[in-house]
């Protein structure tokens, strides 16, 4: 299959080093080198250069606000058979898009990234692939994904915003707050040097990542809840009920036991 990928960020450098071991890859970002370090990929100096590629499968992995301009740009050299393909975290306003364009798409999430997740192993990682999408593509990056060890996820558009504003937006938010709270002269224990791990690969993060997932139109339930939390055990701390303290712990702990498979 001949594959075009617009934007070599994190997700879109995998995205084009793993296709291009058995498809036809070409790849542009405007970034000098980026695409240049890709193994087996060939890079597109210009978008005009799509209509002699003619893609079957165009893969848009630029940041969210810039997905459906970019679309827009480049559809109308694209050949009518060529599949749309986003990766973005949260969909937004893409099913309008999609609806209004005419062409046949795919939307998909890899939920995983470089920071934390082990790409060579990504057996513990997982991967959503939306409802309303072409199923000759989705069955298409089903088959690819399920060869890396993922575990896939369907979900409608809304669906999927509405879980990754639990998924993503409560831990980017819990993590945010105990950054923001930080001090650098503090002698920290084993917890704290945990935490403040994690801060720091999140904040190593594309900013405009961190803002698109913030931004979802349904995170700010998730950071309600976050405070709503945090003002019960304000109560539970001021009032120094160890018996309320211990139902509160163990709520938490039936919380957090992993389901069973």
């Amino acid at each position: 299959m001949r594959v075009a990928i617009l934007g070599c960020g994190n997700m879109g450098s995998w995205l084009a080093r793993e296709l291009a071991v058995h498809h036809t890859v070409h790849a542009f970002d405007p970034i000098p080198g980026r695409v240049e370090k890709i193994k087996g990929v060939k890079k597109l100096e210009t978008l005009d250069e799509l209509e002699d590629f003619a893609p079957e499968l165009l893969i848009n992995a630029v940041p969210l606000k810039e997905t459906i301009p970019v679309f827009q740009s480049v559809k109308e050299i694209l050949p009518q058979n060529c599949i749309l393909c986003d990766i973005t975290s949260v969909k937004g306003e893409l099913p309008e898009f999609y609806s209004r364009c005419g062409r046949q798409f795919v939307s998909i999430h890899p939920m995983f990234g470089p920071t934390f997740a082990n790409i060579r192993a990504l057996n513990e990682e997982s991967a959503v692939i939306i409802h309303e999408s072409d199923p000759g593509s989705a069955a298409f990056f089903r088959g690819f994904f399920e060869e890396k060890g993922l575990s896939i996820f369907d979900y409608s558009f809304d669906e999927h915003d509405r879980m990754m504003a639990y998924s993503l937006t409560l831990p980017f938010v819990s993590t945010m707050v105990f950054a923001a709270c930080m001090d650098k002269d503090v002698v920290p224990g084993t917890t704290f040097k945990k935490h403040r791990e994690i801060a720091t690969g999140l904040l190593s993060e594309d900013d405009y990542l961190l803002a698109e997932i913030l931004f979802n139109p349904h995170s700010i339930k998730q950071l309600e809840r976050v405070i709503s939390r945090m003002e019960f055990m304000r109560h539970v701390i001021r009032g120094r009920d160890y018996e309320e303290a211990v139902s509160f712990f163990n709520r938490l702990r039936e919380n957090v036991v992993p389901l069973a498979p």
